[in-house]
């Protein structure tokens, strides 16, 4: 009877694909564990459109992979659905629409960093100037 031997080619690559193998897992588990996740409660503080009179914004962040849904409330009472909503890694990208005061889109883009997301808004019409405001979350 003969023991059938492996060749040290066939050994040396089935150590070689175990260890891309893991590496790979390894890499998607940090990757995923890196990933900001916005989704619930967050507050801040907004300038008035004469860049005074701080006043209270919160939004409510749903997040569904790359995709974020979710809704903006201020002073005005009814909250506003955003639209275009995204994340990639720890960056956040969303669009507000406001149609009084002759219409106006708001376009936030930021950075999540654990509890606290900083964003930066570009106002197209409106009286609103463009800023950037530091969002926390709320337990």
């Amino acid at each position: 009877m003969q023991i059938p031997m492996q060749s040290p080619l066939k050994s040396t690559m089935k150590r070689s694909i175990s260890v891309l193998a893991a590496t790979l897992i390894a890499l998607l588990w940090t990757g995923a564990a890196l990933a900001a996740d916005a989704t619930g409660k967050w507050t801040g503080q907004m300038k008035g459109p004469d860049g005074s009179g701080d006043f209270e914004i919160s939004f409510t962040f749903k997040q569904d992979g790359a995709k974020l849904t979710g809704t903006v409330q201020g002073p005005q009472g009814d909250p506003i659905e955003i639209t275009d909503g995204k994340v990639d890694g720890d960056k956040i990208s969303f669009v507000v629409t406001v149609d009084f005061n002759g219409g106006m889109k708001i376009t936030h883009n930021g950075t999540i960093s654990g509890d606290e997301i900083t964003l930066n808004s570009k106002v197209e019409g409106g009286d609103f100037p463009a800023g950037s405001m530091t969002l926390k979350r709320v337990n």
